[in-house]
């Protein structure tokens, strides 16, 4: 890619971060992109919750450590309010902070609980073609026995936005088959404007929540709420499920481990090396102790423990079997 091409690709990342364990897998996902993808010459938004009527107690992020060692990563805190999901559903952090980022800038979101791996510069985005992950599983719907299968449900979602619906499904994939409907993991998105995309993906889902279609009676919107509007807001603004090349996020470049036990069980040797790396500076080691988990699988050796446990050549098809044998053996810590 050239200096042009870089240029042209200028974009910010946004996280969120709230009091508790994402403050702290901020500061692993900060130093991570700092030390893996220094031509990112972005703005590293770290959107925070304030306090209000949705939250039963403060959500800011608690430790000043932990906000000093943000700053000298390179981030920058973006308050934020949350006028219609808080504490309740704390999945629509990640929307209603959109709202908060600079209009018409480039951004891509991430969950905190991603590592960079690698150069993200790199990555083609195409930020008029929003994507988002497809790491995922056929989580939702959950179809019930004589129940409305998946194309009457996610066809009455297309039609309650007036959205078109065949040019959405996969081709290649048979009927009622869950991989056949646009469906990602909320793990990243992007496009060109976090304001449009933002607004949208409130509207959609708001609507979702209080007034669903009735081809969704029997489902539940807890935690899936985010995964059931994403898809629409993509498709409505002319995105799809093949904008990227694969292999780069959510493979070389990102790794959404989503908790630690998890990333020590499945993820490869490079990504636990680039984990212990990053964590190792003292100033960084610091601040991770304060949470116990962290200090327990990355400094005092248990996620190595862990690790042994499992052959990645050969791990369990479904993510909730290796949580189980996580448990079992005494090693799943959040």
């Amino acid at each position: 890619m050239t200096r042009g091409d870089r240029e042209s690709q200028a974009f910010n990342i946004m996280i969120v971060a709230q009091g508790g364990r994402l403050e702290f897998e901020a500061v692993i996902f900060a130093a991570s992109l700092r030390a893996m993808s220094p031509d990112f010459t972005g703005r590293l938004l770290v959107a925070e919750p304030q306090p209000g009527p949705l939250w039963a107690e403060d959500p800011r992020i608690r430790h000043a450590e932990t906000r000093e060692l943000l700053a000298e990563l390179g981030a920058e805190i973006l308050p934020f309010t949350s006028h219609h999901f808080g504490q309740d559903y704390p999945y629509g952090n990640k929307i209603e902070a959109l709202l908060a980022l600079p209009e018409r800038d480039n951004f891509v979101f991430f969950d905190t609980d991603t590592l960079i791996t690698g150069d993200l510069a790199s990555v083609p985005f195409d930020f008029d073609r929003p994507t988002a992950s497809l790491r995922r599983e056929g989580t939702w719907p959950q179809i019930e026995l004589y129940g409305p299968g998946y194309t009457e449900i996610w066809k009455s979602l297309y039609d309650k936005f007036g959205l078109e619906f065949e040019s959405s499904l996969d081709p290649g994939q048979p009927d009622e088959f869950w991989r056949k409907y646009l469906y990602f993991n909320a793990g990243f998105f992007f496009y060109n404007c976090p304001q449009v995309f933002g607004q949208r993906f409130l509207d959609y889902a708001v609507a979702i929540r209080d007034d669903p279609p009735r081809a969704l009676e029997c489902q539940s919107l807890t935690p899936w709420l985010d995964q059931v509007a994403l898809p629409l807001v993509i498709h409505s603004l002319g995105g799809g499920r093949d904008t990227l090349p694969s292999g780069l996020l959510d493979g070389r470049v990102t790794c959404h481990y989503r908790l630690l036990p998890l990333l020590y069980a499945r993820e490869s040797d490079r990504v636990i090396d680039v984990l212990e790396t990053v964590t190792s500076p003292n100033k960084i080691k610091k601040v991770l102790k304060k949470h116990e988990p962290l200090k327990r699988m990355i400094f005092q050796g248990r996620g190595q423990k862990a690790r042994a446990l499992f052959d990645r050549g050969n791990l369990p098809r479904k993510e909730q079997a290796i949580r189980n044998k996580l448990k079992r053996e005494g090693y799943w810590m959040r």
